[in-house]
């Protein structure tokens, strides 16, 4: 998405992670932080972002404006997701699953910040191997990404929408 584009959505922000790192110097520790940041518009619009700096609040604006800069579209089908996916990133690996109405969201901590700020409903999820915070969003974006509707199935291969969903 462009710049002018971003400007004009209203979007939601949401601090996933805090990391504090600290630094051993001769007059004591320096104390830096991380944040990682999802913002969305809720209705199939999200970006992530990093963050670093010397306290905790310029550290979170950061993420933000980087967030904002990375920002794309997802394929949505009513309130969950049009198929089932696995997203990789590094160690991390994340299973998503469409879910029928009221089911609610089913996901741990980094990939329920990422699901809740796309504006996904119903959903399943099971994060696999890495827990680290970094690593999980961006396997949960990635499985994102992948996501098709029948429109776009449809247009690739060349086919109707009702030959595609049977």
């Amino acid at each position: 998405m462009a710049k002018n584009e971003a400007a004009g959505l209203e979007l939601t922000e949401r601090v996933v992670a805090i990391n504090r790192v600290s630094k051993t110097v001769k007059g004591g520790r320096i104390f830096k932080f991380a944040a990682l940041v999802v913002v969305g518009d809720g209705k199939g619009t999200i970006g992530f972002g990093l963050g670093k700096s010397g306290e905790v609040p310029d550290a979170i604006r950061k993420g933000i404006e980087d967030a904002k800069k990375n920002l794309f579209k997802i394929a949505l089908r009513g309130t969950t997701i049009p198929h089932e996916v696995m997203g990789k990133f590094g160690a991390g690996l994340v299973l998503l699953k469409p879910a029928p109405p009221g089911t609610g969201v089913i996901a741990g901590g980094p990939v329920r910040a990422v699901v809740e700020t796309v504006g996904i409903h119903d959903i399943r999820t099971k994060a696999l191997r890495s827990n680290n915070p970094c690593n999980v969003v961006r396997a949960a974006m990635d499985g994102l990404r992948q996501l098709r509707n029948a429109d776009e199935v449809a247009a690739i291969r060349g086919k109707s929408v009702s030959e595609i969903l049977g």
